[in-house]
């Protein structure tokens, strides 16, 4: 069984920053990508952020491009969302996933951490 354990989030104003960490443990763990999603209240849950475990290679959504920075350490199974200048509209629960695959259903998904953003 592989375990996704996100923290970081919280309640900030904006402009503020916030940093989210998601740590995946268990079995012999095969990564191909990880990712962020978030979703806010009557709204679907979409794809933030993701990054292609191998080499780094990053995804962003345009309306978080340059405030957002996702990086990982592999040696720790660990992805991170560094979230600068951040916007009211950013408030969402936020959800790591990882991917076995290069592409498809994403395999597992953290418990979600909320973020909270005021005006």
């Amino acid at each position: 069984q592989v375990q996704l354990v996100e923290s970081g989030g919280g309640l900030v104003q904006a402009g503020d920053s916030l940093r989210l960490s998601c740590t995946a443990s268990g079995r012999t763990l095969k990564v191909w990508r990880m990712g962020w999603f978030r979703q806010a209240p009557g709204k679907d849950r979409l794809a933030v952020s993701t990054i292609r475990w191998n080499d780094g290679t990053a995804f962003y959504i345009d309306s978080v491009k340059g405030r957002f920075t996702i990086s990982r350490d592999v040696a720790k199974n660990t992805v991170f969302l560094q979230m600068d200048n951040l916007k009211p509209e950013d408030t969402a629960v936020y959800y790591c996933a990882l991917g076995e695959g290069p592409y498809g259903p994403w395999d597992y998904w953290g418990q979600g951490t909320q973020v909270t953003v005021s005006a």
